[in-house]
């Protein structure tokens, strides 16, 4: 007789119900884990995917966070705003440099001690043959003055490193008589002047140009005037009106055509004006073409008419034209002595300030190198310095 093994069982539960209720609750616990390891294994895939990612931009592009770092440094601290370029040799281009220069606080209080400069602007075709006389005029009065040179491009200065226009040289371009590229030039040097947020007064001369008198009279001169010296007249003739071109309008009208000197001095508000300005350049580059001599219409025409209130219309800067043609006369040094300067600061009269003086001018050209001599034998008692 064989014995049959019965299997206990809970009351009113069939036994093989009884064996896969016992064995659920490992299923799901197995379950359980593996999904916990899917997750897990699926975060970590998916944070090893981005950081190698990072880890291939950041090798393509090693400089972003020093990028970051530097402009963070420069608008921390009120100095790399006010401090003048170290280096004038820099890799804008005129675009750019326009538009950084362009840059006009609204609040007119300055937040630290401004002390006002005159920026000296020379626009050369190559040396500076009077170099030596500007030496012993700007001596002495560091801290009130600015220079830059802009020569042709494929001169480059050697100047030592003692001498005021050491490092002064700007990125240059080639500038042609009566043409627009001279103009172009003469904005190129009032935005790098204008970089340095203490020039107040800009002043632009040519490699022949001699100063009439001491610093100190030349920089009280302009620092008290009420108004820029930008030459600015209407010329009826042919050598005015005559060059006028009918496509200019609406922006130039033929009443509104003016005609003025070169050298000029103007203040900072008149120079961001003429750095700024994109209404006037293509009409005076597209209509006055050579035989109109842009750089005697373009300036004084636009500053006329945004401007005329604030200029005395007339030039600090003394040129012969009594010989007449197409260039004013040179003085070598066979032309030199004090009764020649005599002649030129006390022969004229003028307005400064509203009041009529003889007192006119600041400056004077055409010079030839041979002049420097003479010039220096004399610059203590013609000029005082």
């Amino acid at each position: 007789m064989q014995t049959r093994l019965v299997v206990p069982s809970e009351e009113g539960k069939d036994p093989a119900s009884t064996f896969r209720t016992n064995h659920r609750p490992l299923s799901l616990k197995f379950m359980q884990i593996f999904l916990m390891f899917l997750v897990v294994g699926l975060c970590f895939s998916i944070i090893g995917l981005y950081t190698t990612k990072f880890n291939a931009v950041r090798n393509i592009i090693p400089i972003a966070p020093s990028i970051i770092n530097v402009c963070l440094e420069d608008v921390s601290d009120i100095k790399s705003w006010i401090k003048p370029p170290t280096n004038l040799l820099h890799n804008m281009n005129d675009t750019e440099l326009f538009w950084r220069a362009s840059f006009v606080p609204r609040i007119k209080k300055f937040p630290f001690k401004r002390v006002p400069k005159i920026a000296f602007m020379f626009l050369t075709k190559g040396p500076l043959p009077l170099a030596p006389l500007w030496e012993k005029f700007f001596k002495g009065h560091e801290g009130l003055y600015s220079i830059y040179v802009h020569p042709h491009p494929a001169y480059n200065g050697k100047f030592s490193p003692s001498s005021v226009f050491y490092r002064r040289q700007i990125p240059s371009q080639p500038a042609e008589w009566g043409e627009m590229s001279m103009c172009e030039a003469e904005r190129r040097l009032l935005a790098n002047a204008l970089l340095d947020v203490s020039n107040e007064w800009f002043i632009l001369l040519s490699e022949s140009c001699i100063p009439l008198h001491n610093f100190s009279i030349v920089y009280y001169y302009i620092s008290k005037s009420r108004y820029s010296f930008m030459e600015s007249y209407d010329d009826p003739g042919p050598y005015g009106r005559g060059r006028y071109n009918g496509n200019m309008e609406p922006e130039v009208t033929l009443s509104q055509w003016r005609k003025g000197s070169q050298w000029f001095e103007i203040n900072r508000r008149l120079a961001v004006d003429i750095i700024e300005d994109t209404s006037y350049y293509p009409k005076f580059r597209d209509f006055c073409k050579p035989g109109c001599y842009v750089d005697e219409h373009y300036f004084p025409t636009m500053l006329t008419i945004h401007f005329s209130r604030l200029l005395a219309n007339r030039t600090l800067t003394w040129t012969d034209w009594s010989r007449g043609g197409a260039h004013p006369a040179t003085y070598g040094g066979a032309d030199i002595s004090e009764e020649f300067f005599r002649k030129i600061t006390a022969s004229s009269q003028c307005y400064y300030n509203k009041q009529v003086t003889s007192f006119c001018y600041l400056f004077a050209r055409k010079f030839a190198p041979s002049a420097l001599g003479p010039l220096l034998e004399l610059s203590l008692s013609a000029f005082g310095f």
